[in-house]
């Protein structure tokens, strides 16, 4: 695919050496267009993360290209590949990864800071951020007097404050009850359809990789299977208009 935004071409990646060695990806071939939804699925010890971070390039392949609007990111250095998260790409954990003591605008400017936007600029771009995931005027709160689910809010609006061209998120609902769950997953499914923004994300429950337009199974360090969803879920509205209480 021409047009693709992400494409992996025979990627392997080893770990060890010898009698030691571990094969966790064996040759994948993947291509993901623009405005995706994708959720990347498989049991423990199948690849799936590994392939995760190799798409957000915290790690490279031992073989193979991943490329990248074209450029040939396992070409890169590390720097290199540093700017490129810092300008394209986004990233949600399941653990939040917020700092306790720090408020939720000051968690949502932390990438900007690191690309050196000045305070202003930082400022309102976390505003904007946090007003998008439904948290405007809870800006000086604190992860403590936060729930969970608007903590997770706070780590997408962090995750979404360059403007990323791709989401990451890695079990974005596994800390989270049902109900928060759904709305976590109502929010994506509206960034990715009013923002166009590309979202991979990485989960083991099949309730939630039902809201994606298109599931991609590991097995073994293989793909195994590539399917498209032709009824995302839509599940309970994201509700940006009132966060929840703690």
């Amino acid at each position: 695919m021409t047009d693709s935004l992400i494409s992996l071409r025979g990627v392997t990646k080893r770990y060890g050496s010898g009698a030691s060695e571990l094969l966790a990806l064996k040759g994948i071939d993947l291509d993901i267009g623009a405005g995706e939804f994708v959720a990347i699925m498989g049991p423990s010890g199948s690849g799936k993360s590994t392939a995760m971070n190799i798409l957000g390039c915290l790690d490279t392949p031992s073989a193979g290209q991943y490329l990248f609007k074209g450029a040939h990111v396992e070409s890169l250095s590390r720097d290199q590949r540093a700017r490129l998260r810092r300008r394209f790409l986004g990233f949600v954990f399941q653990g939040f990864n917020l700092l306790a003591r720090t408020s939720a605008q000051e968690n949502v400017e932390l990438p900007l800071l690191y690309r050196g936007d000045s305070a202003g600029a930082r400022r309102e771009a976390a505003a904007r951020a946090l007003q998008s995931v439904g948290l405007g005027g809870w800006e000086q709160h604190t992860p403590a007097e936060l729930s969970g689910g608007q903590q997770q809010r706070v780590a997408i609006a962090r995750a979404i404050v360059t403007e990323p061209a791709v989401v990451l998120a890695d079990e974005p609902t596994g800390n989270l009850d049902t109900l928060r769950s759904h709305e976590i997953m109502g929010l994506l499914m509206a960034l990715n359809r009013d923002h166009g923004i590309t979202v991979l994300m990485v989960t083991h429950e099949p309730d939630m990789a039902a809201y994606a337009r298109r599931m991609v199974h590991f097995i073994d360090g293989r793909l195994d299977s590539d399917v498209v969803n032709p009824h995302p879920a839509t599940g309970a509205p994201a509700d940006l208009g009132v966060a929840e209480t703690t």
